[in-house]
């Protein structure tokens, strides 16, 4: 019986690739850039699986250039949005992800900025890398504290609890979240379900961890900018598109919020002299959240066995 193929569309973790050759022959695009499309359309012909990344774009053109016999789609990230789910469902592919293995790093990636942004850190960095730290000044550079203020978390999944989980020590007053339906494991954390306007008027931290749908594209925007606290901090760990970029750099601007910290942007990456860049009250990582050892080789091993567990299902 002849081995199924596997197109793999990135470097990635040795075990990962050796967890794939015990059982199927491997096409893989051996650098950590982007597989150009054309590329990419020359090495998924024949496949029975495609192993791919979020920078990905694998829509009908890549489908119809697999041909027939492809299985899965297996992507080493949570999101798929790059995938055309529609056309999965017309050719009876399997459409796989790596949903829980980075949870806990993204929690503790958004925690983290969420800490740098309230306290100003960025602010002090530069400070220090210009020359302007002087001597102790009684009012320069404070910031916020997180107790006693209300945390609100737009999207109540694994990352939003687990953000809210990790910051309920440190003391903060009300945890507010809104989502599709109330999460009865907030209960534990005395996380109340509230609904959108008010999550955007009461929340002094206001997280976004949803999914990038039709229903939250561009959802962050001027309107909900009015609605918030003028000392609020807003903190984006899941898709750059959930918030409108532009509403949020006039925002930061002209105080209608206080600062901002994103890890995830629109466009993604974001070019070097874009305003939000340099903003003294924006922080902008580039799609750091899931950038641990561990998170990294638990989603590239779970992909493999993602694709696996479709080829060789009884």
């Amino acid at each position: 019986m002849s081995r199924p193929k596997v197109c793999v569309t990135r470097k990635v973790h040795d075990e990962a690739i050796a967890l794939l050759k015990e059982h199927c022959d491997l096409d893989i695009w051996d650098s950590e850039e982007v597989i150009p499309k054309d590329e990419l359309l020359k090495k998924v012909k024949g496949v029975a699986a495609i192993f791919c990344t979020i920078s990905d774009i694998i829509d009908a053109e890549v489908l119809d250039a697999a041909g027939p016999q492809l299985k899965t789609v297996a992507t080493m990230s949570v999101g798929t949005h790059h995938i055309s789910a529609y056309e999965c469902k017309k050719r009876d592919i399997v459409v796989a992800n790596t949903p829980d293995v980075a949870s806990d790093s993204a929690a503790e990636f958004t925690v983290t900025l969420l800490l740098m942004a309230a306290r100003r850190c960025l602010e002090g960095m530069q400070a220090v890398e210009e020359g302007k730290w002087g001597l102790w000044k009684p009012m320069w550079i404070c910031g916020t504290e997180i107790v006693n203020r209300n945390l609100g978390i737009l999207g109540f999944g694994r990352v939003g609890f687990g953000v809210a989980r990790r910051l309920k020590p440190f003391g903060v007053k009300r945890i507010l979240y809104h989502d599709m339906v109330r999460a009865s494991f907030g209960d534990d954390l005395n996380a109340e379900f509230v609904d959108r306007d008010t999550l955007f008027r009461e929340s002094d931290f206001l997280v976004i961890s949803c999914a990038l749908t039709g229903l939250t594209r561009k959802m962050i925007n001027k309107e909900v900018f009015e609605k918030m606290k003028r000392t609020a901090i807003l903190v984006n760990t899941s898709r750059g598109p959930v918030v409108d970029t532009d509403d949020l750099v006039e925002a930061l601007k002209t105080g209608k919020i206080a600062a901002a910290a994103v890890d995830v942007t629109d466009p993604e990456p974001l070019p070097p002299d874009h305003p939000l860049i340099h903003l003294p009250n924006c922080i902008v990582t580039p799609h750091l959240a899931t950038n641990s050892t561990k998170a990294r080789l638990d989603m590239a091993l779970n992909t493999s066995k993602n694709i696996l567990a479709t080829l060789f299902r009884e």
